[in-house]
């Protein structure tokens, strides 16, 4: 097991300490933060992705510890509050869905191990809406029984992003557990979006994002037609997104430029860029890339994080009551 080296936390004044599995680039943490501010500090983080860890640490100026499943429990820090987006291709409907068979899978049970030992106040997770369903729900019950065998009153409930003040149609399963079974929570109301794609692009595009002038765009002019929505291209076909909002952005936009939205604009066709990504994830413009990262990573980093808003919303509730 790794050796967790940290600082004393013991006279801080923080009234809520924060741990951050599989965080990724930090999306979680950001919209926890947004909402408590100083009265939280994040004592611990852990992301196994080596680029992600990257941007990790020019963000928050921390670098998270690695693989979580060779880190013992008893060296991680004392804590009120476990964020914890755990793995999402083991359940997700684009994966191979073999759940808790895949070692993927398993990674839930780190979380779990964490929580027995330090019996924080509250679990905040986060996963795929696929992951509800899958092997005709058994997966599921499986987490909220483990859940509840550790004492935690749990709640759950599939949010989408678009109802949460951006326009990207993203649903996830969130759950949330407290220790404290005398406490009641509700999940945020939906709210009305007020904003089209437009209030998420950017100005002043470099030319490299256009397919201009390149042989796809051929393929593509006649069907991407409108500026008011966003499309997608599947290899054979144009996908016109009818509800005007940005498609669910994932992790394969990593793996090609055919799985990025495009969209048409005044210079002509184009795919999004990372920080157009990161904007329909709700992120501000804080967020910073390294400069010599990849833009393949900096696609697959946002599409595998979080809508932060949507966590936003979700953390005042859990401040309510708490």
């Amino acid at each position: 097991m790794t050796q967790i080296m940290y600082p004393n936390k013991a006279e801080t004044k923080s009234p809520l300490r924060i741990i951050d599995l599989f965080a990724g680039i930090g999306g979680i943490r950001t919209g926890f933060e947004k909402v408590y501010k100083e009265d939280c500090e994040v004592v611990f983080a852990s992301e196994i992705d080596e680029n992600a860890k990257k941007t990790y640490y020019l963000n928050y100026n921390e670098m998270p510890h690695g693989d979580i499943t060779t880190i013992d429990e008893k060296e991680i820090p004392p804590h009120d509050i476990i964020l914890a987006g755990f793995p999402c291709q083991a359940f997700s409907v684009a994966g191979y869905r073999k759940g808790f068979e895949d070692t993927r899978g398993t990674l839930f049970f780190d979380v779990a191990r964490i929580a027995a030992y330090h019996k924080p106040k509250v679990l905040f997770l986060e996963n795929v809406k696929g992951f509800v369903g899958h092997d005709n729900g058994n997966t599921f019950k499986v987490v909220m029984q483990t859940l509840k065998n550790l004492g935690y009153k749990v709640f759950s409930e599939v949010l989408n992003s678009k109802d949460f003040g951006v326009a990207q149609n993203r649903e996830r399963i969130y759950i949330v557990a407290f220790l404290d079974k005398s406490i009641d929570f509700k999940f945020p109301k939906k709210q009305k979006l007020n904003k089209t794609i437009h209030h998420f692009l950017e100005e002043n595009i470099d030319d490299s994002f256009y397919y201009n002038n390149k042989p796809l765009y051929e393929k593509i002019k006649t069907d991407v037609k409108s500026k008011d929505t966003l499309y997608q291209w599947r290899r054979q076909y144009v996908r016109e997104n009818k509800n005007n909002v940005c498609p669910t952005l994932t992790a394969n936009m990593g793996t090609g430029g055919h799985n990025v939205p495009i969209l048409k604009d005044d210079k002509g066709i184009r795919k999004l860029t990372p920080r157009e990504c990161a904007n329909f994830q709700g992120f501000t413009h804080k967020l910073k890339f390294p400069k010599d990262l990849a833009l393949s990573h900096q696609y697959k980093q946002v599409g595998n994080s979080v809508t932060v808003s949507v966590i936003e919303s979700i953390a005042k509730e859990i401040r309510n009551v708490l």
